[in-house]
């Protein structure tokens, strides 16, 4: 199941970890590098509730929805109480599981920053689409990561290596220049495009984009 839904969300544009256990799961969580957890309760080395009450006592409030094959009231009023954001229960289907995520996406936090505006670009976070002015800007899944990654940070220096943790997930296979052929083809785009802003590459540290003065 979980290598399905891996593919599912990799399929609408997620970059997405797998882990298998409480273990790792807890080092892939360290760094708050991601924008939502999707927790199974039953885990090899232990229970997901007690990894997310650990997690909610150290003060991660990254969203969390909870998959578990107990569906009773009381399984998930426990989930729910613990910490999760949301309590889905098997089986389900994967729309069910992308329209709870772009919910629990679209509360209060992460409503400052659902539609990007750089320039001519207005990037919405929560549908992940682009458009310059009023057209569409169609775009494979590496380069809108770029994209989004960059607009977030706009005027400041992201580091490569923030950049490629960002684009790629744990199991990715990187090749060493594929980062610089997405950011190349994405900056031929934009410029085609009118998007009124310039990608600079800052030599041996990353990439910072701006918009044009």
């Amino acid at each position: 199941m979980a290598g399905a839904l891996t593919a599912a969300l990799a399929r609408r544009d997620m970059v997405v970890d797998h882990v298998t256990t409480a273990a790792q799961a807890r080092e892939a969580a360290r760094d708050d590098l991601h924008d939502a957890i999707v927790l199974d309760r039953q885990l090899p080395d232990g229970e997901g509730l007690a990894l997310l009450a650990k997690w909610r006592a150290e003060g991660k409030s990254t969203p969390v929805i909870v998959l578990t094959a107990r569906g009773e009231l009381d399984d998930r009023l426990a989930g729910l109480e613990g910490g999760a954001d949301d309590y889905l229960a098997k089986p389900f289907a994967v729309e069910e599981l992308l329209a709870r995520l772009r919910a629990i996406l679209r509360r209060p936090a992460a409503l400052q920053t659902a539609v990007i505006r750089v320039g001519n670009i207005y990037f919405n976070t929560i549908h992940r689409e682009a458009t310059v002015g009023a057209a569409a800007l169609t775009l494979p899944r590496r380069e809108l990561l770029v994209l989004e990654t960059l607009l977030r940070r706009q005027g400041r220096t992201v580091l490569r290596e923030a950049l490629e943790e960002a684009v790629y997930g744990f199991a990715d296979a990187v090749q060493s220049n594929a980062l610089d052929t997405h950011v190349s083809r994405l900056r031929r785009k934009l410029d085609g495009a009118g998007a009124g802003v310039e990608i600079h590459t800052i030599r041996g540290v990353g990439y910072l984009l701006r918009q044009r003065p």
